[in-house]
């Protein structure tokens, strides 16, 4: 009879074998949903990054329109004290509640920065045909639309996710570009 019980018994449960399986089957298909939420992760940062910037250059053109004065995008490649690794608009406005059109560059009103998601990083910013890729540069919008020709190549990392953003001189409106892209300049034969 006590053996009887005692067969129950073990059969009752589960033995620590058992249950250090059953924990190491759940890690594995949780480490597996988490790769796969991190390969779907990044193009989303990267798009998200496209967005926004694009939605700040776009805002940025039609307050110059709007107001009638010349506003400016600040790019930064990297984070150092005071400003993180992203850009700003810089407007034509007296900082510090002043109001009225600044004189001097210094005087300019300069809005909060927008930081670059983590992985996210500018690849190259070409300005009028001169590609930058580290420092600083400053792009203008003018009160008549046009800006400053520039392109923005963001580069994800570590997947190499590259997506490059064009803002054309003349009419100042964007154009987006999966990869790199560089605007061929005209030739005298495109105008024949």
């Amino acid at each position: 009879m006590f053996d009887e019980q005692r067969a129950r018994h073990r059969s009752a449960g589960f033995s620590l074998i058992e249950l250090m399986l059953a924990i190491l089957v759940l890690a594995l298909l949780s480490t597996l949903v988490y790769i796969t939420w991190e390969a779907l992760l990044p193009r989303t940062r990267l798009n998200s990054a496209v967005r926004e910037l694009a939605s700040t250059l776009q805002e940025t053109r039609s307050d110059a329109v709007s107001r009638g004065a010349e506003f400016r995008v600040e790019y930064y490649f990297e984070a150092e004290d005071g400003h993180p690794r992203g850009y700003r608009v810089i407007t034509p406005f007296r900082a510090g509640g002043v109001g009225g059109l600044a004189v001097n560059d210094e005087e300019r009103m300069a809005l909060d920065w927008h930081e670059l998601p983590e992985g996210v990083e500018f690849q190259s910013i070409t300005v009028a045909g001169q590609i930058i890729n580290r420092g600083r540069c400053e792009v203008r919008f003018d009160s008549r639309g046009s800006a400053s020709d520039h392109t923005i190549v963001l580069l994800q990392q570590p997947f190499e996710n590259i997506y490059t953003i064009e803002v054309q001189a003349l009419t100042g409106l964007i154009q987006f570009h999966d990869g790199e892209f560089q605007r061929r300049p005209p030739e005298d034969r495109d105008f024949h």
